[in-house]
């Protein structure tokens, strides 16, 4: 795709990227440090982008500013809302209606980026190191928002830095568009639950191959890891090569299930039954449940006997009204299996204790649990 726009007379265009799939803006003007906020947020708002061609601190600056005028308008609708109670599950749809609304506004502040990924803008930093690792090799000039420049760099440094996890006392390097283990609770449930075997173990859809590594570090001997994303793929062999577990966990590309059977098969599925917006939500939100439906279907199937599947899962789901309370036991049964055990734990993110939150409610009583299911005896 292109995106095209007109400066000095003259009209030029350039590839346009989005790492969200979001379509070019139709209309785009040349802006500089003289626009002001309410100008630049009211511009975004009716469908106007601006390429931008002042000093790039000043852009971060706008960017801030129309971010703020966003929350705002936010509030300021929650406070007339809040006369009339709504359910969770119609609260939980306008907050993603507004987040898109805000993701959409805010993207419409544009950037160009030149050979070798380098931007032609006064105090602009060096982004190439965080464009090479989400882009790959530079190809040609392209037009980007300030916001998905903003994510590659937070995502270069979260890569750079590593997550901490006291499971393996070591640190787990997310790669861009791979979901960051950043809230770790479920980590310590696979800690605390009692291994079935130590022989081999499944990982199904490892990401950053942070559930592989745990299990290594409990002594399984042999780890079959699997996921369909190149990207995932690259960071989990990163993330097992940095620390020596290359003779333990083989890693896999391919949808679910590799060959074979296990005697532990583990799963933490995207807990959300809704449809993502962009590659990145693709771990939070499961459309129509197909990856949960995938593993507790095909476990018969992959499970040793006397296996177990681990099935990690929160309940967050059914607070929101996305899913019925009983709907997860359901669909365990008819898939042939039993529930061994069940281990919970509260989260503890900083979303919990925000009661400014529109999903406070929800996220209050949230559970995250291990669930330990055999195959039915027949």
């Amino acid at each position: 795709m292109t995106i095209s726009w007109v400066e000095s007379g003259r009209t030029f265009s350039a590839r346009w990227q989005s790492e969200a799939g979001v379509a070019p803006p139709k209309r785009v003007m040349i802006a500089d440090d003289t626009i002001n906020a309410d100008t630049a947020y009211r511009l975004a708002c009716e469908g106007t982008a601006m390429l931008w061609r002042g000093d790039f601190q000043n852009a971060y600056q706008l960017l801030q500013a129309m971010a703020r005028r966003c929350d705002r308008k936010k509030s300021s609708k929650k406070s007339k809302q809040a006369i009339a109670p709504i359910d969770l599950k119609q609260t939980f749809n306008m907050y993603r209606v507004a987040q898109a609304q805000r993701a959409r506004v805010l993207g419409m502040l544009l950037i160009e980026v030149t050979e070798n990924y380098q931007i032609s803008l006064k105090r602009a930093p060096d982004f190439s190191q965080a464009c090479l690792e989400a882009y790959g090799k530079y190809s040609n000039t392209f037009i980007v928002s300030l916001r998905e420049l903003q994510g590659l760099n937070g995502a270069h440094e979260w890569r750079k830095r590593g997550v901490p996890i006291k499971a393996i006392e070591s640190k787990i390097h997310p790669h861009y568009g791979v979901f960051s283990p950043i809230r770790g609770e479920y980590l310590e449930l696979l800690i605390k639950a009692p291994l079935p075997s130590t022989e081999v173990a499944f990982d199904i859809g490892t990401g950053t191959g942070v559930i592989a590594t745990i299990l290594a570090k409990r002594g399984v001997k042999k780890i079959v890891a699997t996921d369909l994303d190149p990207r995932a793929i690259n960071c989990a062999q990163e993330n097992i090569k940095r620390l020596n577990l290359e003779k333990q966990i083989i890693l896999t590309k391919t949808n679910m299930f590799p060959e074979g059977k296990a005697s532990l098969i583990v799963c933490n599925p995207p807990w959300l039954p809704a449809k993502p917006s962009s590659p990145i939500e693709y771990a939070i939100y499961d459309p129509d449940s197909q990856m949960l439906l995938a593993f507790l279907n095909g476990l018969k199937a992959h499970l040793s006997e006397n296996g177990e599947g681990w099935l990690i899962m929160s309940n967050l789901a059914e607070h929101l009204g996305l899913r019925a309370k009983d709907e997860l036991l359901n669909l365990i049964e008819k898939a042939g299996l039993f529930v061994e055990d069940k281990l919970d734990i509260k989260p503890n993110q900083a979303k919990v204790m925000d009661t400014e939150n529109m999903l406070h409610e929800a996220r209050n009583a949230e559970l995250t649990s291990l669930w330990r299911l055999k195959v039915k005896p027949t």
